[in-house]
């Protein structure tokens, strides 16, 4: 006698979530792991460096991601699939990588190094609104009133996370305001990875997940490193092989890169791209309640303020999902698409 398999099916469906949940909590935390270790890492100085400099989180954070999408993916990369891709392609791989790989990592560990991580993370609430209006402009999309409405409120909120701010010494004047260099390189670091997924969108849906992952990945490191010599001088990466700055990457890269991708991947392939969204819309509020657990930053009134409207945002816009949870589940989206798509509600991931 067969067994029925819609059981079978609310396992997997449980599953599958579960790991997205699992995921979401490590990478909203991400943010405020990279501060706390920042701040270790300045009460071991080696000369006059700090040894867990951003620079080396990322860079670091970002081979081990590298080995373990080469681990999960490396099968795709053979010649057969290689010979299907189109030298546009490889320009739009390109552009991706650089963008979303190299110069919007850097911005964003750079404002981490320059204001608080709250600010951070609602400033990068800036990435989905922008999307949605760069989506419907460039690529003729159709968003319900419920998106646009949330996009609008989202966006707001991140303006007014900008302008309260009280003064600091890291701020330039503008137009009257007085602007934070940190949360204005937050604001480009979501520029940029808006202006990626768009690009992404458009020209590299059906490119094999694997491929997409490890060129962005492997690229945009390279990217950034160069980016950061030229920056920062050839000094900078000094302690690169520090053991003292490997010991605490093994525990953040074991945690956040191979756990969290690996959970993440897992969770993306069992479950809806509505149901990613969703769970991926609750990062910001984990996100606070990390740095206050584990550095002890408090919101501030700005960060009231301009968080209460963003999280009106995504929960306007998460109706708007749900209302087209039907189209979305019989619709075929890749799963380069769904990773692109849910990346962009999720925003820092720790590399």
């Amino acid at each position: 006698m067969t067994r029925p398999k819609r059981p079978d099916r609310l396992i997997h469906r449980i599953s599958g979530q579960t790991y997205l949940w699992l995921a979401m909590l490590i990478f909203a935390a991400s943010g405020a792991v990279t501060r706390k270790l920042t701040e270790i890492g300045a009460e071991h100085f080696i000369g006059n460096r700090n040894p867990i400099s951003f620079c080396n989180v990322l860079f670091v954070g970002n081979l081990c991601a590298l080995i373990l999408l080469i681990l999960i993916y490396g099968r795709q990369w053979n010649k057969a699939t290689l010979k299907q891709l189109s030298s546009q392609d490889w320009v739009s791989l390109t552009a991706v990588a650089i963008l979303s790989g190299g110069l919007a990592p850097g911005l964003i560990f750079q404002a981490f190094a320059l204001t608080g991580v709250n600010n951070v993370i609602l400033v990068g609430r800036l990435e989905p609104p922008l999307t949605l209006a760069l989506s419907v402009w460039l690529l003729r999309e159709r968003v319900n009133i419920w998106e646009f409405i949330g996009a609008i409120a989202a966006f707001v909120g991140v303006i007014l996370t900008i302008i309260l701010q009280p003064p600091t010494e890291n701020m330039m004047n503008m137009g009257g305001f007085g602007l934070g260099i940190g949360e204005l390189l937050a604001a480009a670091g979501s520029v940029a990875i808006a202006a990626s997924t768009i690009i992404g969108k458009k020209h590299l849906s059906q490119i094999p997940l694997g491929i997409y992952s490890i060129f962005r990945t492997a690229l945009g490191t390279v990217i950034f490193f160069l980016i950061a010599l030229v920056v920062y001088g050839s000094d900078h990466f000094a302690n690169v092989l520090s053991p003292f700055l490997w010991q605490w990457m093994f525990l953040y890269g074991g945690l956040i890169v191979v756990i969290g991708q690996s959970f993440w991947i897992k969770g993306l392939k069992t479950s809806t791209v509505s149901m990613a969204s969703l769970v991926s819309s609750f990062s910001p509020i984990v996100g606070i309640l990390a740095a206050y657990l584990i550095l002890g930053e408090a919101p501030t009134r700005p960060q009231y303020i301009g968080g209460s409207l963003i999280l009106v945002g995504l929960f306007l816009s998460q109706v708007g999902i749900w209302r087209q949870t039907s189209s979305i589940a019989s619709s075929k989206v890749s799963s380069t698409q769904a990773q692109q798509q849910v990346e962009t509600s999720m925003g820092f991931k720790g590399i």
